[in-house]
């Protein structure tokens, strides 16, 4: 049915490892009543607490301070407008997190709030504090409990939802496992709740192929933010920096250490290398459903993926086929120069991310299709570089009477989006 028909080798031992578990809205509240579910909660807690005892590092990625803000103000359905939600999850995120620290308790564990936001990502200094407190906050025993500030985060550079965050917090802390649990069992060909035909997909090696070959449409709950979709988007982040991702059911938190128990001593993978392990499969050999997306084969180091999945994209930059070819191929990996651009989108300033665009043209010089090439750093402004685009690298500095830098994006700074084998 799907994937490269391999066997991925980027299994953790299990002696120690880094584990980031999201936990859907669905999971923490009712969708009618916005009442917690304490059950699930109850026996999310203790599956943490057991993968502690085992000398497991866990991090909490928990959503639903919207859901109970509504509770606590008495409103039945989740508002549009920016600012009232921004106003409700600042009522949720206390309560929530009040919720989380009553739980724990009763077994003397101490957890952390971590609330972030995009921005607090954009700068390379931020982004290693983050780390830094969040390894500081595993050291000492503590389970951080991460959500994207709501409150104060404008629209524009938000993470968007949860799924993503997680994703963003698994690579942080170049986690082992990124567990999104969700109301489903696993990831569907389609909704499974409206077309019966619909297959499980249990292993998946190569995502793109599975986005051609599946249908995630549909949006989640009606207070959920995110979808299928978003967690195929979160599993391609992931697995970049080598984090295996699963999709489990959020009701059904045990399932957790049997997958996890399957994988450290290689049957959740079966031998004969199938390119897809089908559902039924897996209950054959006693393992619950869930979806596996395991870690890619060519990793992104920590710098490039800040530079992709961290970094506000301020701006856009158009280059000619020639300069897309040349940052595409396998032999030069060049840096973007001034030579290649041939137009400049919004203002940003020098060391701000813009991203690398070709336009495709038909025989009329018409615009067809927007190819993005890559994401970097650039050592000019956007005023800068309109002045100074199509000009060779010698010339910058008669035309700005300066040159900070002969290249306008260098190949140290600048990460590869579309790859060569697709132009």
């Amino acid at each position: 049915m799907i994937y490269h028909n391999h066997q991925n080798s980027h299994r953790p031992s299990q002696s120690s490892l880094t584990i980031v578990i999201k936990v859907g809205t669905t999971t923490i509240c009712d969708e009618k009543t916005h009442y917690p579910m304490l059950s699930n909660l109850s026996s999310l807690v203790e599956l943490v607490l057991k993968l502690k005892s085992q000398g497991h590092r866990v991090v909490l990625v928990s959503s639903a301070a919207v859901a109970t803000g509504l509770r606590r103000l008495n409103i039945n359905d989740r508002p549009t407008k920016v600012s009232t939600l921004q106003a409700i999850s600042a009522v949720g995120q206390g309560r929530l997190i009040r919720l989380y620290d009553d739980l724990f308790g009763q077994f003397n564990q101490p957890i952390a709030q971590v609330l972030l936001t995009k921005n607090d990502l954009s700068e390379r200094a931020q982004y290693l504090n983050a780390v830094s407190c969040l390894e500081e906050i595993l050291e000492l025993g503590v389970v951080p409990i991460v959500n994207e500030n709501d409150t104060i985060c404008p629209q524009e550079i938000r993470f968007g939802d949860n799924d993503t965050l997680s994703a963003i917090t698994a690579g942080m802390l170049k986690a082992d496992y990124l567990f999104l649990l969700t109301d489903v069992d696993c990831l569907y060909t389609d909704n499974p709740r409206t077309n019966p035909d619909a297959k499980n997909v249990s292993v998946c090696h190569d995502i793109q192929a599975l986005q051609e070959q599946v249908c995630v449409a549909s949006r989640g709950s009606s207070l959920g933010t995110g979808g299928m979709s978003t967690k195929l988007v979160a599993a391609d982040l992931a697995t970049a920096v080598g984090v295996r991702t699963v999709i489990t059911h959020g009701a059904k938190p045990e399932n957790l250490m049997k997958i996890i128990e399957a994988d450290d001593n290689g049957t959740l993978i079966t031998p004969h290398e199938l390119p897809v392990v089908t559902g039924d499969d897996l209950l054959a050999r006693g393992l619950p459903l869930h979806t596996l997306f395991t870690a890619k084969d060519n990793l992104l180091y920590d710098r490039k993926w800040w530079i992709k999945h961290g970094l506000h994209t301020a701006g856009r930059v158009y280059i000619d086929e020639g300069a897309m070819k040349a940052i595409l191929s396998k032999k030069q990996r060049s840096s973007l120069f001034a030579a290649g651009i041939v137009e400049v989108e919004k203002n940003f300033v020098a060391n701000q991310a813009v991203m690398i665009v070709y336009q495709r043209k038909d025989e009329n010089g018409h615009v067809v299709e927007e190819i993005d090439v890559g994401k970097g750093i650039v050592n000019y402004s956007s005023v800068e570089i309109g002045r100074i685009r199509g000009c060779q690298s010698h010339d910058i500095f008669d035309i700005l009477g300066y040159m900070d830098a002969e290249t306008v994006i260098d190949r140290d700074n600048l990460v590869r989006i579309l790859e060569d084998s697709i132009v």
